[in-house]
């Protein structure tokens, strides 16, 4: 395919990447729109594809055009967008909190797939949820999941609303995740450990787990039970976790993300 990305930034160029190193796009077939000058030349200088720093009519050459900007970004470059897209080109939008139906009526374009990656997909090791417009065929939805799939893993949703529980879960999920580390690393300072060490010890025990949640023929909860035996130091720390309700906590922030999604997509 030849791919068209608006915003060659972190995510934008984390696809582009992915498409490249499974040769699913030549670099000659990539066309960069970077707004920023300083990046656009910077992509240049690694010779990324073709790069220019504004919408042209060249943009209607390729098959599929990847809207990669900020969602506060769209509105300024809509117009110039609608005046170049043509008929039979693809629209995949990774923009957060933009619905599909938005898309279709600003472009006037009916063939719009949506989906929410998260920055693994940086390391290729990314989970992306997407949904389709009614016009999309399974054909051209088979083509998006390739190349999504690039990226990591991708699973379709036909409830286009779900996205927004997407967006919360595994969208903001790695922030979660760094946070919990951030505060474990800094129960190791607390306890004496150099920070290299406490990162080093917190860092390697998360890589370790989770490839026993991955590997270990155990429920979560058989998992946490190995560990956690009765009257043990693992079982102190749970109770404790328990007394300060964190999965609630965590369960309510996941929700606040949901909600905080919905307002954005309106």
């Amino acid at each position: 395919m030849k791919v068209a990305i608006i915003g060659a930034g972190n995510m934008g160029m984390a696809f582009a990447k992915s498409f490249i190193q499974y040769d699913l796009v030549k670099k000659e077939d990539l066309f960069l729109i970077e707004k920023n000058s300083e990046r656009a030349e910077a992509l240049r200088l690694e010779k990324a594809g073709v790069v220019i720093d504004t919408i042209s009519s060249k943009i209607g050459e390729y098959d599929l055009i990847i809207l990669s900007v900020k969602p506060q970004d769209f509105p300024s470059l809509q117009d110039e967008l609608r005046a170049v897209i043509q008929p039979k080109q693809l629209v995949l939008s990774i923009m957060a909190g933009i619905s599909i139906e938005k898309i279709i009526s600003t472009l006037n374009h009916p063939l719009v797939v949506r989906a929410m990656p998260n920055t693994p997909a940086l390391l290729g090791m990314g989970m992306t949820a997407f949904s389709a417009a009614g016009d999309i065929t399974l054909s051209q939805l088979k083509k998006i999941e390739n190349l999504i799939n690039s990226t990591g893993r991708a699973v379709f949703l036909e409830d286009e609303s779900l996205l927004d529980a997407v967006t919360a879960l595994s969208g903001s999920g790695p922030a979660y995740f760094f946070y919990l580390v951030k505060a474990m690393i800094e129960a190791g300072k607390q306890m004496g450990f150099e920070e290299s060490m406490s990162s080093l010890l917190v860092k390697q025990t998360m890589l370790g787990s989770f490839h026993l949640i991955n590997n270990a023929e155990k429920s979560l909860d058989e998992l946490i039970k190995a560990v956690a035996s009765k009257g043990g130091t693992t079982e102190a720390a749970l109770k404790r976790f328990e007394e300060g309700l964190l999965a609630q906590n965590l369960q309510e922030g996941i929700f606040a993300a949901q909600k905080r999604a919905t307002e954005l997509s309106k």
